[in-house]
């Protein structure tokens, strides 16, 4: 019970953050975490939630293709993370687990690779992040060889239980064991930020109100020393 109120507590703080200031958080502790242009399918969605990760490889000429049947087991608010390796040429997911994850209360899909049937995840805004979209099938093409494995999703390495956040920005991932550090060190981010802002409208030079809240260290691992 602890870990699903630990679990819990992380996505509701994640879930008032953006990506900017978790991105930035992410650099003052050292965790290169930012997916590299993994993007949304609409600037619209939104995304919080813990990986479950999946991990494709080349099909074997003869070899029957599996590209989706582990959708079943995926629990609610997880965020669904699938490593094709970058592969453009081909999807791994449509409309069908579009239509599937919405129905299961999934809380978005992450790949590094490309989906297709975009129309659909807009219309039932089911948040999907990927390199890029085309509609050539991964069926034959592609094999499941991995669940719940170590994946990499824009140069980004994600284990099973990384918080997972996406926004217009893009994707960032929190390893599961740096995110009460991570988080924190965002909402710090922000409450200092918001103050520059709040100065500034008060009449304050920009340079001085910068100055007053280290905001040129924020992202700084050294950033308590100075």
């Amino acid at each position: 019970m602890n870990d699903m109120n630990n679990s819990a507590q992380w996505i509701e703080r994640a879930k008032k953050l953006d990506c900017a200031a978790i991105s930035d958080a992410l650099d003052r502790s050292g965790i290169v975490g930012q997916c590299y242009k993994i993007a949304a399918c609409d600037p619209s969605f939104r995304m919080v939630g813990h990986a479950y990760t999946v991990l494709y490889r080349l099909a074997i000429p003869g070899e029957e293709g599996n590209v989706g049947e582990y959708i079943d087991d995926v629990p609610p608010g997880n965020v669904i993370v699938i490593d094709n390796q970058g592969r453009d040429e081909m999807t791994t997911w449509g409309n069908i687990l579009t239509e599937m994850a919405h129905q299961r209360k999934i809380a978005g899909t992450v790949i590094d690779g490309i989906n297709r049937d975009v129309s659909l995840c807009r219309d039932l805004n089911y948040p999907i992040y990927s390199s890029g979209y085309w509609m050539r099938t991964g069926k034959g093409r592609i094999q499941l060889v991995g669940l719940q494995v170590s994946v990499t999703i824009g140069g980004v390495s994600v284990n099973p239980g990384d918080l997972v956040c996406g926004d217009p920005d893009g994707v960032v991932v929190v390893p599961s064991a740096m995110q009460e550090q991570v988080l924190t060190y965002a909402e710090e981010i922000v409450t200092r930020e918001n103050k520059v802002r709040k100065s500034i409208r008060e009449g304050m030079r920009m340079d001085e109100a910068r100055k007053l809240q280290k905001y040129h260290f924020l992202q700084s691992q050294d950033y308590d020393q100075k």
